[in-house]
């Protein structure tokens, strides 16, 4: 291959009303180079062997683009922590183009770090290595976790220096996603909409734009807005949901931080609970815990919510039998997580789907997991353990000695309920639900100290567990390169940072 031309062609967003997007022009670093390129998702995508080029390096880098184009930043609103901002948009990065993937599916490019645009509010528009590399390293987490997500081809240092609490390499990171529209971004459309008094102009044709990229079995239709919300809800449920069984918490999920596509988007201060806390929040901007780990559901339901506003004038003329359509879409919301999660747990634990003594059981967990503050991951990890045969000792090792008789009662009950000429089926369920590797924030921080002083082994290495999280891994040369370990209490971390 000796031009990006051969895969990346110009973006969709490109057929929207110009109101959407703002030019962007190319801002690159004085010395551009690869700091890690993603071979595995490249092959995915349908880009061929070698594709890692000079030419490549950069545009990913946020240098000139293709002849002939032009990169543009989004626009959008939000409501952040709650308040609402009118204006957004992509202060730091810019949409480059799109791949049709092998798949079948369209993929956006887009380059976060690329320098200012008119969105920037007076932002240096920069990123640091460490706020990137923390976005390929989790995303590629959750990637090997099967949960949707945007995705990282690639992180590139800039050569330039950026200055926030202290002074830090800059970066850029190449973000593929199956879509960047957001529930800010409908919510910037409505606003823009209701100044200019002339009907949903903005709003239906963003709608008939994700529909047919997303949703194309809609489109034509009678139904197709209400249909629309419809898969969104749906899609919102079942992610939030997969969040919640591997103990993973966004820490910003503003409104301009949800994806339509029902993919997870901007990974700053997100983090994988330890010891299990049902109000566990890491964002250092999040006081208030407003999006801590318990709250991510209702938060999701609110966001949607907003979502529904915007959409009002495009599910009926009548004003309240739109809002009825609306109401009744989104009580679909608390059913369908519910769903997903008992479902996820069953897998987790082992159980008979549907089985009436499931839900007290799964009640008793929380109970359990919150009064023993046991390691989320190796509770689950260490009762697979102990159902394929192992002792159980390890995994009442994993609770306070005043909790160990409720943890042993625990596991007599389980057993008592997942005893059955089946259960070799359901062991294999929870082998392939219970990962054993997780982007554990202490060893995510390691490996960011690390790069910054130009060691990308650590970061290299803890990439590699992270696609096969499920399989076991080989020992490590040394115990305390244990991936797998929890933190010591000198190791926690309890703060986790936007980046921004």
């Amino acid at each position: 291959m000796t031009s990006t031309q051969d895969f990346l062609r110009e973006t969709s967003y490109r057929a929207l009303p110009p109101e959407f997007f703002a030019a962007a022009p190319p801002s690159p670093g004085p010395a551009p180079q690869w700091i890690v390129f993603n071979d595995s998702l490249a092959a995915e995508l349908g880009l061929p062997e070698g594709a890692a080029t000079q030419e490549l390096l950069e545009l990913l880098a946020g240098g000139p683009p293709q002849s002939g184009r032009e990169n543009i930043a989004l626009a959008y609103s939000g409501h952040q922590f709650g308040h609402w901002n009118p204006l957004l948009g992509d202060g730091r990065a810019a949409m480059i183009g799109e791949i049709a993937a092998p798949d079948g599916a369209t993929y956006d490019v887009h380059l976060k770090g690329s320098g200012p645009t008119q969105f920037a509010r007076r932002g240096d528009g920069r990123a640091t290595l460490s706020a990137m590399l923390r976005e390929y390293i989790v995303s590629e987490a959750m990637a090997g976790l099967k949960i949707p997500t945007t995705r990282s081809l690639a992180v590139v240092a800039t050569g330039a220096l950026v200055y926030r609490d202290a002074v830090q390499p800059g970066a850029v990171l190449t973000r593929i996603a199956r879509s960047h529209v957001r529930v800010g971004t409908f919510q910037y459309a409505a606003a823009m909409d209701t100044g200019r008094g002339e009907g949903p102009i903005l709003t239906r044709a963003l709608a008939d734009l994700c529909i047919a990229r997303h949703f194309p079995e809609f489109a034509g239709s009678r139904e197709a807005y209400v249909a629309f919300y419809a898969a969104v809800v749906a899609r919102q449920a079942r992610l939030v949901a997969q969040w919640m069984l591997v103990g993973f918490i966004h820490g910003v999920m503003n409104t301009d931080n949800m994806s339509v596509a029902g993919e997870t988007i901007d990974f700053g201060p997100c983090a994988f609970m330890d010891s299990y806390n049902r109000r566990q929040v890491f964002s250092s901007i999040d006081a208030a815990g407003r999006y801590a780990f318990d709250r991510q559901a209702p938060i999701a339901s609110w966001n949607l919510a907003r979502l529904a506003e915007t959409l009002l004038p495009l599910f009926d003329e009548d004003d309240a039998t739109a809002l009825r359509r609306a109401q009744e879409t989104l009580e679909g919301f608390q059913p369908a997580y519910v769903a997903a999660l008992g479902q996820g747990l069953e897998r987790k634990l082992g159980l008979r789907p549907r089985d009436p003594g499931n839900e007290n059981f799964i009640a008793r967990l929380w109970r359990l997991l919150e009064t023993g503050k046991a390691d989320f991951t190796l509770f689950f990890r260490r009762l697979t353990q102990f159902a394929g045969g192992a002792n159980g000792q390890a995994f009442l090792d994993l609770f306070p000695i005043e909790a160990r008789e409720e943890a042993g009662n625990f596991l007599a009950e389980w057993r008592s309920l997942t005893a059955g000429d089946d259960f070799p089926a359901r062991l294999a369920l929870m082998r392939a639900s219970n990962p054993i590797v997780i982007a554990r924030n202490h060893r995510v921080e390691q490996a960011l100290s690390a790069a910054n002083v130009g060691d990308l082994a650590p970061a290299l290495r803890l990439c590699a567990a992270l696609k096969t999280p499920f399989l076991e891994p080989s020992p490590p040369a040394r115990p305390e390169d244990d991936l797998e370990t929890p933190p010591r209490p000198e190791e926690r971390v309890l703060e986790t940072f936007c980046g921004t």
